[in-house]
């Protein structure tokens, strides 16, 4: 199976370089029109770079029923999502996370509400508002080694996937143009920056761009929320519940929203798709990815919202069980694509500006 993803990959890729056509659309084409052959490392590269904007199906003279049959978008949507399952770690988990993720996550999330309100049950109290049902010592023990999981199975991940496309030894000066694209999403923007047409081939659309953005946006202020309380409780002795205008709530705050609103958007355009220029059979898994983010955001937003009522010890199991589950299916999830699109992005800012003396990597890996 594998083989034949890379043997279509690559016909499809050679009949793209010849062409010619859609050269501007978004990096992927530059990329794939540096050379004349394609190993398998220079497709996995290339799947990783795509943001599956649609753009190339719909200005492609070569789609059915011309015998050519080209679906750019799909084959490297087929090969990016093979990349995360052989190059995860454990591999095992990422492949039953994309055929059965809502099932998983659903399981998951209600499971670990259950053993957070049985830890309640027998009693792990001590302290103010949420640590009344679940102390700040179990807190800890249980999510230090939950967050750092996913870190030590992306690094892993991560290793692999920079041996598989030649990455070379980083610089900060590609470091930072790929995290300036990441931060614009430029590639759903397209190359004429009109948006991408994932919803319909006859609109353009920023739509997907901005949902994008809200969710990468609120996800990084609800980590900085929980930074910021972690160095108040821990440098200045400033301990939970914060009020409304603590730093921990002015970032949070927003970042429950923007991840809500984001989340939710990603799944109706999603749902609007035509699943055929995508991967079908990781549908499932990315829709889950999304419905979970958007539990923990809406969770965390009633937590804070009924804190003080009787709910609050049911909803902060419920969140606390989503939370865990995020971190825990993070590196088998959609979440994953993140971290291999920015080292996609790295490896292509190292081959379009390479160091002195050295030459650049051609898509042929030759």
């Amino acid at each position: 199976m594998q083989t034949d993803l890379f043997q279509e990959a690559r016909r499809q890729a050679e009949i793209c370089n010849a062409c010619r056509y859609c050269e501007g659309f978004c990096s992927v084409f530059p990329a794939l029109h540096r050379g004349r052959q394609f190993a398998d490392g220079d497709l996995t590269q290339l799947a990783n770079l795509c943001h599956n904007c649609r753009g190339c199906y719909y200005a492609c003279q070569y789609t059915a029923p011309h015998e050519f049959d080209l679906n750019l978008p799909k084959a490297l949507a087929e090969l990016r999502r093979d990349s995360w399952e052989t190059l995860a770690w454990p591999a095992p988990v990422a492949r039953a996370f994309q055929a059965q993720g809502l099932r998983i996550a659903a399981v998951a999330v209600l499971g670990f509400a259950l053993f957070f309100w049985a830890i309640r049950v027998i009693g792990s109290a001590g302290g103010e508002g949420f640590y009344a049902v679940l102390s700040h010592g179990a807190m800890v023990a249980i999510f230090v080694p939950a967050f750092l999981f996913p870190l030590v199975s992306l690094a892993i991940s991560l290793r692999a996937y920079w041996g598989a496309v030649g990455g070379r030894p980083l610089r900060w000066r590609h470091i930072l143009g790929a995290l300036g694209a990441a931060a614009r999403l430029k590639d759903l923007a397209a190359g004429h920056g009109e948006g991408c047409n994932f919803e319909d081939e006859d609109r353009f659309s920023q739509a997907r761009r901005y949902a994008h953005q809200a969710v990468m946006y609120g996800f990084l202020l609800c980590f900085a929320a929980t930074g910021a309380g972690t160095v108040m409780h821990y440098v200045f002795a400033i301990e939970a519940p914060y009020p409304l205008f603590s730093l921990p709530k002015i970032l949070g705050v927003p970042g429950g929203i923007l991840l809500t609103l984001g989340t939710i958007a990603m799944a109706v355009l999603k749902c609007r798709a035509d699943r055929n220029l995508g991967d079908p059979g990781a549908w499932g898994g990315e829709m889950a990815f999304i419905l979970l983010l958007a539990f923990v955001a809406i969770s965390g937003l009633a937590l804070y919202a009924l804190g003080a009522s009787g709910l609050m010890p049911m909803l902060l199991a419920l969140h606390l069980g989503a939370v865990l589950s995020f971190f825990l299916l993070t590196p088998y999830s959609k979440m994953a694509h993140g971290f291999y699109r920015l080292a996609a992005l790295i490896r292509e800012e190292q081959d379009r500006h390479p160091e002195a003396g050295a030459a650049a990597r051609s898509p042929a890996g030759s």
